[in-house]
């Protein structure tokens, strides 16, 4: 054909001509079994890898003196008050108990001559439980996990004497997830579990046989996990049984096990062994970050969880010091404050490693907290703490929120965030949607006012990765936003109870990077970045035209939506400390710079630390296990304990800051009778009156912020009274100007607004009516809970107000043999144009098993959205099925009131402590108690008051509704005080006027004004307001923020941490300023007097 050549290839002769033997094809399968036999626990463990990881072993007393103290009633002594008491000879084989108590080992420790040359020499200690690991002279210097995981301390090199050295092991009876039962760890816990000592060994450790160890495992997880039809996979299975062939050839000795880590090194490459694996200049996408998740509590109490952060954190400093690639992120300043508490050098070591850039911390917040529950205020307050003691204590703000493990992320959050200083945001929680799955992995979430953050939820989908070769290629096989991005972060680590990173997860890691660059295919991934050097990166593509997509509201969470409910003296206890907070800062606030006004000197000083101290224990309480109520009953007698103390400080600054302002201590009939009103907007209500000689049960309170005036309401007009009769045998109605009720059978059949001339209840159907699901245990509660839905039906019913100024009826209804209802229905006398409501105050006794108390409210209303009120704002649900994700939403959180409204009507309802609610078409439904078995299994038991209300009203939903509902749970404190006058201009001074949906949330004086300042942060000079206003309706807005009678000097606007930014100008009469306020914003303002 052309072109061809006479020249002769020259042939090898090494190729043979005849065939040595027959060859077959490898059977995979068999030849993949083998691999597990070679690091198995099982029949072949002697003639594999694992013994060869140990060269000696030495216990007993000769070698390993052991005696032990047990403090008595659970108590927890520090060290020093540990060692000072009488020890007593102890032994392996012994068992320590019960639950939660904790024992103290001395022990007394010889290295045998015979290991003393050895290269590694370890302290092995197991008693399946947790321990910590103390010096004779007091310092911690090791965390133990138990039950075979992080067991050993490695012996210092001067322990190879020969002579006796002494050190403590402090042990918790308890597990890294407490002390369930048969290993179900959302069971209530065992309180009577014992732990056998089994290991108390010195041990002589061959470095290179583990290392191998680690090799093998990850060539392995190469041949299983690499796509099997990929070279790739073959050549792994391949060095892998070469691997086990020059164990078995070489008898397995030390020489053998070098030669097998030469063959491993064709397919990790040469670096493995340190960190100079990460030293080359290849592109990696995986970066790793070692964390250890520590809930604040959960199935241990927070006494453990201090013990926790001390094991965990002191391990990671010690393993930084092994691995210089290490880079260990944590959260949490409540954690980091205890540390500094009770373990001041362990805290130490920390600080030193948060200065070299190795120990990262990160969040911001107080502690990672619930965002669906809290208020505004509270999350802006998690923030305002974290931010300051992270900022006094290390010199630093973090700028990544960071939140692996709640339940629902709220929409106001993304707003916040950038208020508290920080643009990146860290979580990973809706991986575990249990019917739809997250389309995104990097994104900007967006808030309701428009503010934005960038999101990464890892790939992986934990936030306490094993390190494994499947973690690093999961997280590029389930990234979902490669389109604009294809790093992502591993985070890894163990977590939830504790401990972080390991030395074999860091081990590991080093040989994914050899594989990435020595074989390729699977993700490279480095180590010694930190998280914002992660987002760094990301927010650079920003700059350079990348576009990430977008997510506008709520990251509602797809699971554990019973979370709204349970426990619901704590929620309860929630909303009134933020209440009262709210009003001590108020009162406080004014009476601190009273003088300002009067000209008079006061001894009266701001009660910062009380004050500080209250939002600390409440804003540990809003941990995300803790006020979720998915956590064990010791955590709730925690929790209760620090609530009373919170309740009993609150109440003594209500009134220390009442009585500077000249309001007797208790109403006295020689002073005036008058109500303080602490919302910033004029009231107008019938309110009960203190039971004194000569004055009726109720008055009207009318006036301003402030002082009220309380005045007999006039009962010659029925306009300002109310009526009840019996008008069928059983059928009862009430009737105000405003409404007619009718009660029936216990349950309200018709609601009549006369003005609006409009039934409010459909026919036939029936509100206030109680009825009982099934469900599951603390966290959930599945769509299919309504199906086996019972109405439950009342037993008696019977007048107990007659009016004129209020009416009620009393519904009882017996809900089993053990739990009852008593339900009072009542109707104030309606005033003028005010809105008046049908509140229900509810008594229960509840004594259920699995199952949930709900209350109806079916309404005249269609629309295909409902409005919920959440922190600062509003987020509208649907109200129908048609797609999966708007199915998911049948169980949603909501603050103070839900609505349903038309354009020209509405019903709005209103709660005091609850946050549970479902609105199905028309039918509203309050979720109240639910009697979870797990894990605390006496949850919600007891006596229960529960206060909510319905609201008609004319028009759309609108600002008539938030302050409803912001007096519904701020009712009225009804006082005396000798000259109102004289005080009334000042408790009335700060105010907004112009726009009824501007709220002031927070009067506060500022953090760091001179007379307030607790010294963390530098001294402002002079004295500041601090005023918090937001949009509650979702409209740009201009109001007037005055501030009356106060010399007020300058406004500057600033941000959450109290950062002035923008000054704002004072209007020409100096009693006010104008301010804008975009849709939903939250605007803080600083008035510097």
């Amino acid at each position: 054909m052309g072109g061809e050549t006479n020249s002769r290839m020259s042939l090898s002769n090494t190729y043979t001509k005849l065939a040595a033997g027959p060859v077959g094809k490898q059977i995979h399968s068999i030849y993949a079994d083998r691999l597990r036999q070679f690091t198995s626990d099982g029949q072949y463990r002697e003639q594999g890898l694992l013994p060869k990881i140990y060269e000696g072993r030495a216990s007993g007393s000769d070698h390993v003196k052991l005696s032990v103290y047990s403090p008595p009633d659970l108590s927890r002594p520090t060290f020093k008050e540990a060692t000072s008491k009488k020890f007593s000879p102890t032994k392996v084989g012994e068992s320590f108990g019960p639950s939660w108590s904790t024992h103290w080992f001395r022990i007394q420790l010889t290295v045998p001559s015979e290991l003393q040359d050895k290269d590694h020499l370890e302290f092995h200690w197991d008693a399946n439980n947790e321990g910590m690991i103390w010096t004779e002279s007091g310092d911690v210097v090791h965390g133990l996990t138990g039950g075979g995981e992080r067991t050993e301390w490695i012996l210092p090199k001067e322990y190879r004497d020969g002579k006796e050295h002494v050190f403590y092991v402090e042990m918790a009876c308890n597990g890294m997830f407490g002390n369930a039962p048969g290993g179900d760890s959302i069971q209530p816990p065992n309180p009577n579990r014992y732990f056998q000592l089994h290991t108390a060994d010195i041990v002589a450790i061959n470095l290179e046989a583990r290392a191998l160890y680690v090799d093998f495992w990850i060539i392995g997880d190469a041949s299983r996990e690499f796509p099997q039809d990929s070279w790739e996979a073959h050549e792994a299975q391949q060095v892998c049984n070469s691997i086990v062939d020059c164990f078995i050839s070489g008898n397995g000795s030390k020489q053998s096990i070098l030669d097998c880590r030469k063959i491993a090194r064709k397919y990790l490459g040469d670096n493995v062994d340190t960190s100079k694996v990460y030293d080359n200049d290849n592109e990696a996408i995986v970066s790793g970050i070692g964390h250890c998740h520590i809930d604040t509590c959960w199935l241990w109490p927070w006494a453990e969880t201090k013990r926790k952060v001390a094991r965990s954190w002191s391990n990671q400093c010690d393993l930084m010091d092994r691995y210089p690639e290490l880079r260990f992120c944590a959260s949490q300043a409540q954690q980091y404050k205890w540390l500094e508490m009770y373990y001041p050098s362990v805290f130490d070591r920390v600080k030193d490693k948060v200065k070299k850039g190795t120990f990262q911390p990160v969040g911001g917040s107080w502690v990672e907290h619930d965002t669906n529950m809290p208020s505004g205020e509270s999350l802006v307050r998690q923030f305002l703490y974290g931010q300051r003691f992270f900022e006094s204590h290390f010199g630093q703000r973090c700028t990544t929120f960071w939140l692996p493990d709640t339940f629902g992320y709220s929409t106001q959050l993304p707003q916040i965030c950038r208020l508290a200083g920080m643009k990146r945001f860290f979580t990973q929680k809706l991986s575990w949607n249990n019917i739809n799955n997250f389309p995104h992995t990097t994104f900007n979430w967006v808030s309701l006012d428009g503010s934005q953050v960038i999101c990464h939820m890892a790939p992986s989908e934990t936030y306490t990765a094993e390190a494994h070769f499947g973690d690093v290629k999961r997280s590029v096989t389930q990234h979902k936003s490669l389109d604009q991005d294809h790093t992502s972060l591993l985070v890894f680590g163990k977590g939830d109870g504790g401990g972080g990173p390991t030395f074999q997860h860091i081990e590991k890691l080093r040989r994914c990077r050899g594989i990435s660059d020595k074989i390729g295919l699977l993700p490279r991934v480095k180590m010694g970045e930190s998280v914002e050097d992660f987002f760094d990166r990301l927010e650079k593509k920003v700059e350079e035209g990348t576009e990430y997509v977008t997510w506008y509201g709520e990251l509602y969470f797809e699971l554990h939506r019973g979370t709204y409910t349970t426990q619901a003296n704590n929620k309860r206890n929630n909303r009134n400390s933020e209440i009262m907070l709210r009003d001590i800062e108020f009162l406080a606030t004014l009476a601190s710079v009273k003088d300002t006004v009067k000209g008079t000197k006061s001894s009266y000083r701001y009660p910062k630390k009380d004050i500080d101290d209250m939002w600390e224990a409440v804003l540990l309480c809003q941990f995300h296990d803790c006020l979720p109520g998915s956590s064990i009953e010791m955590c709730y007698d925690d929790s209760d304990e620090l609530y009373a103390q919170v309740f009993e400080t609150g109440e003594k600054l209500l009134s220390d800051a009442m009585s500077e302002l000249g309001f007797d201590k208790n109403p006295m009939l020689e002073s005036k009778l008058v109500a303080v009103n602490t919302l910033p907007w004029a009231r107008t209500e019938v309110t009960k009156l203190p039971a004194m000689a000569s004055t009726p049960h109720y008055g009207l309170a009318n006036g301003e912020m402030g002082i009220m005036e309380v005045r007999p309401l006039a009962s010659a007009h029925s306009a300002a009274t109310a009526s009840i009769k019996e008008i069928k045998k059983g059928i009862y109605q009430l009737s105000n100007s405003q409404y007619r009720v009718e009660v029936s059978d216990g349950v309200i059949t018709s609601l009549y607004d006369i003005a609006a001339k409009r039934e409010v209840i459909p026919k036939g159907k029936k509100a206030n009516q109680l009825v009982k699901p099934l469900y599951w245990q603390a966290w959930d509660v599945e769509v299919y809970h309504l199906d086996s839905r019972q109405e439950l039906h009342s037993s008696k019913t019977s007048i107990t107000e007659h009016g004129p100024h209020r009416v009620s009826v009393q519904v009882e209804t017996k809900i089993s043999s053990e739990s009852w209802v008593k339900t009072t229905i009542s109707l104030s006398a309606a005033v003028g144009s005010q809105p008046s409501y049908v509140e229900m105050a509810s008594e229960v006794e509840w004594r259920e098993n699995m199952k949930f108390l709900k209350v109806e409210f079916p309404v005249d209303i269609i629309n295909q959205e409902a409005s919920y009120e959440t922190q600062f704002g509003i987020v509208k649900r649907p109200t129908h099925y048609n797609t999966t994700w708007d199915m998911a939403k049948f169980e949603v959180c909501c603050h103070k009131w839900a609505d349903l409204s038309e354009a020209g009507y509405g019903v709005s309802i209103l709660n005091d402590s609850k946050y549970g609610f479902a609105t199905c078409g028309n039918l509203m439904r309050l979720s109240l108690l639910r009697a979870p078995k797990a894990p605390d299994a006496h949850a919600d038991m007891g006596r229960h008051h529960i206060r909510y209300a319905i609201l008609p009203h004319a028009g759309p939903l609108s600002s008539a509704t938030v302050r409803t509902a912001f007096a519904f749970n701020n009712p009225l404190k009804v006082a005396s005080h000798p000259s109102p006058s004289t005080v009334s201009p000042l408790l009335s001074s700060i105010r907004i006027s112009g726009a009824p949906n501007l709220i002031i949330d927070t009067i506060k004086r500022g953090e760091d004004d001179e007379d307030v300042s607790r010294g963390e942060l530098p001294k402002r000079k002079g004295r500041s307001v601090v005023c918090r206003v937001y949009d509650a309706m979702g409209g740009k807005s201009r109001g007037v923020l005055e501030w009356g009678v106060l010399p007020v000097k300058k406004v500057t606007k600033c941000n959450v941490l109290e950062d002035d930014e923008d000054e704002v100008q004072i209007a020409s009469d100096g009693k006010g300023a104008e301010v804008e306020i975009r849709a939903f914003e939250v605007a803080t303002f600083r008035l510097q007097l």
